[in-house]
């Protein structure tokens, strides 16, 4: 796996790739603008490239953008639809001008019109952007949810229901959060626990599908549905729990992002956060085994 962080922009999209290498990332995830406004102030081309040469010059296997918390691409509310729509397709365009591998979101929430509604509205949503953006070569990424409130992505059927409906299957792929997936209620903290995870994961969802990986520990019970995150190995799955993950030779070529609580010391947190899960990767050839044969094979996280 390409153990990285999410790095902020504050002083420059062209200094995240830097940063994150300091800090011991082989991959970085970013926002491209506040996640706390619909919209944000265009990127300048120069500070794109700026940003495209850095990734190179830093040697960074794969980069992220996160996009932001207002947008509810299966909302009921035809306001809300909207401006979440239009916001997702600038996102798209924002993360394809800075040449990252993937747009990773939230699938959203029905607030109360139900699951398949909610679905249908979100396949809608993506199927527009879709066709909104045609040319672009940026993945959309739906991120597992905690399962909490009437969110959409708590379970590996609702994102494969979702990916199943849409017009371009070669747009989108998954991001698999720890925390929501434990959250959720999927126990993966030993050896055979976690074969069983990855086995229902490629059942249900298919292993092709998981183009990144959010790493991070819980602070909340297994099935509690809250999404609360902690540094690895102080939270509940703990240091073991990612051991079987990171040593997984199938997670070869995929990014893994923290996401983990920061101090007031930078990214003191993430150094030390890296540097654990380093400490559990064994030597080439021996991460755990499939328990039977996937059923696709494994892709790139870069195509």
């Amino acid at each position: 796996m390409w153990l990285g962080a999410h790095i902020g922009i504050a002083d420059g999209l062209a200094e995240a790739p830097g940063t994150g290498r300091r800090i011991g990332c082989d991959a970085i995830q970013i926002f491209s603008k506040s996640p706390q406004m619909w919209d944000g102030p265009p990127i300048a081309p120069e500070a794109a490239a700026g940003f495209r040469a850095a990734v190179v010059e830093t040697g960074l296997k794969a980069t992220a953008v996160h996009h932001g918390y207002l947008v509810n691409l299966a909302s009921p509310k035809k306001a809300m639809l909207g401006r979440s729509r239009t916001t997702f397709v600038d996102e798209i365009r924002r993360a394809e001008m800075l040449g990252a591998d993937g747009l990773i979101f939230h699938p959203g929430a029905h607030l109360e019109s139900g699951r398949e509604e909610g679905i249908r509205v979100l396949v809608e949503s993506l199927n527009k952007a879709f066709e909104a953006t045609a040319g672009v070569r940026v993945r959309v990424l739906l991120e597992n949810s905690a399962g909490q409130g009437t969110s959409i992505g708590g379970t590996f059927l609702d994102l494969a229901d979702v990916l199943r409906r849409l017009d371009d299957r070669t747009r989108a792929g998954v991001t698999i959060d720890t925390c929501h997936l434990f959250a959720s209620g999927v126990d993966f903290r030993t050896p055979e626990l976690y074969g069983a995870a990855v086995d229902r994961l490629d059942r249900e969802l298919g292993l092709g599908e998981v183009r990144a990986f959010h790493l991070n520990d819980a602070k909340a019970d297994l099935g509690s549905h809250l999404d609360r995150h902690e540094n690895i190995g102080r939270g509940l799955i703990g240091v073991d729990g990612f051991r079987p993950l990171v040593n997984d030779p199938r997670w070869a070529n995929v990014p893994g992002y923290l996401e983990t609580p920061l101090t007031d010391d930078d990214y003191a947190a993430y150094a030390t956060d890296l540097a654990t899960l380093r400490g559990l990767v064994a030597g080439p050839g021996t991460g755990p085994r499939p328990r039977r044969r996937p059923a696709r094979a494994v892709r790139s996280a870069n195509t």
